[in-house]
């Protein structure tokens, strides 16, 4: 108890130093103050997987977690002058309400509480720390704990606490309707850890170890209709990644639109290739419409190489379409469909009221000739091929539109997966309950 009231104070020193140098700044430097910001998420998380077809890592047959996170940030405005300075900080804590040996989920993915190496349960966990940034013209650098977000890394927000990066980014918006970013990362920092000073990691791979990982490119929006991207990334002596995405949308009638999207990547082994020889080319493809309170999309994917297409754990990472709540989809010469139906209830009076489900089916996966670090086999050694799965996720969410509990939301994600040898068959349920509190 003693050490939880010495993390919990110790966080709150970081927001209460930034306030501190808010009030300092007021009198000074009138642009830092205006264009501050200082907020505070309460999220509730109730995560349980079911792994219908043995025990789950730690133990049980299922994993399950409760807890509760309080993520306080804080940004600062500019300074006045050529090039403004300013700051941002957080301060994070994660509390277990319920979880224990045997249905922790161990080290997996499932990724809710901190695990130690004998199966034990963190009862609570902290995440500090900030950066400085700086703003001439139109061009921001930050330097410190970053949170970027672009198709070829992107900070995941998918657990308890969101997943930072250290390292520097720069973002710059001269031109109208074109965005360009870069950065470069030397350290990451996993949903479940405190440290902000982790190394690289990979979700098919685990940890890598490498120096670090940069990216650049950017968004350009035509007009209403028509938006592209495009971005590379290399994670030093591990891989190489190219990006293109494009969205489509077109008013058909009135309350008829047709949506449309394209996203593809190239990733190749570079440098020290700790991660093996390949060379992957991964694409999908959406198609749909929107009529009034509903919307229904039909999209394909494939990989084409001859290892799974991989990015950095946790991230968010990954703009393929049937990349969804469990699977990705993103095998070896794996082959996958989606259809999608979301309906918004504001059409029916019960605006914050949406619903969504989709059901994705991939075939053909097929380890024949991958290299050895994504290599599956079979129970007599034999490469894994012809394997098969399926995922049907279901969720709903509320978002309170008005009254003192205004944007507070209650979200239910229900998923259910079935494949062949190369992956789990499992059930989870998660309900996340969030409460947005805006101090100034």
């Amino acid at each position: 108890m003693k050490m939880r009231s010495q993390r919990l104070t110790l966080a709150m020193c970081v927001i209460a130093a930034s306030a501190s140098q808010l009030a300092y700044s007021e009198d000074e430097k009138t642009g830092f103050v205006e264009g501050s910001k200082f907020s505070v998420l309460n999220r509730n998380f109730y995560f349980n997987r079911d792994n219908r077809d043995g025990p789950a890592p730690g133990g049980a047959g299922y994993s399950e977690a409760w807890a509760q996170a309080v993520i306080a940030k804080f940004q600062s405005g500019f300074t006045e002058g050529i090039v403004g300075f300013g700051v941002d900080a957080f301060a994070m804590l994660g509390l277990k309400l319920d979880s224990g040996n045997g249905r922790s989920g161990g080290r997996s993915s499932f990724d809710v509480l901190p695990v130690s190496s004998n199966g034990e349960v963190q009862d609570e966990y902290t995440k500090v720390g900030g950066a400085l940034k700086a703003r001439a013209f139109d061009t921001t650098l930050a330097v410190g704990d970053v949170f970027p977000t672009t198709p070829v890394v992107a900070f995941g927000d998918s657990r308890l606490l969101p997943e930072s990066f250290s390292g520097f980014t720069v973002s710059n918006a001269s031109v109208e309707g074109l965005t360009i970013q870069g950065g470069r990362l030397h350290a990451m920092s996993q949903p479940v850890s405190s440290d902000t000073r982790e190394q690289f990691a990979t979700f098919y791979a685990g940890p890598v170890n490498s120096p670090w990982m940069g990216y650049f490119g950017g968004e350009y929006t035509v007009n209403n209709q028509l938006a592209f991207s495009a971005y590379g990334g290399r994670l030093k002596d591990a891989w190489d990644q190219k990006y293109f995405g494009t969205t489509f949308t077109q008013p058909l009638s009135d309350g008829v639109t047709l949506i449309a999207g394209f996203n593809y990547y190239n990733a190749k082994d570079e440098g020290r290739r700790l991660l093996g020889e390949f060379n992957n080319n991964i694409w999908s493809g959406k198609l749909g419409v929107q009529f009034g309170a509903h919307t229904v999309a039909v999209s394909h994917q494939q990989n084409h190489g001859n290892n799974d297409f991989d990015y950095l754990r946790q991230a968010d990472s990954i703009y393929l379409d049937n990349s969804i709540q469990y699977s990705d989809f993103n095998s070896p010469k794996e082959k996958s469909w989606m259809v999608r139906y979301d309906l918004d209830m504001k059409t029916y009076g019960i605006p914050g009221l949406t619903f969504m489900t989709r059901y994705g089916k991939g075939t053909g996966a097929d380890y024949s000739n991958a290299n050895s670090v994504y290599m599956r086999r079979d129970d007599n050694g034999d490469p894994l091929t012809n394997q098969k799965r399926w995922e049907r996720d279901i969720e709903v969410k509320y978002v309170v539109q008005s009254g003192d509990l205004k944007d507070m939301s209650f979200r239910i994600r229900q998923a259910t997966t079935r494949a062949t040898q190369f992956e789990s068959d499992l059930d989870e349920f998660r309900l996340i309950v969030e409460y947005p509190m805006r101090i100034f």
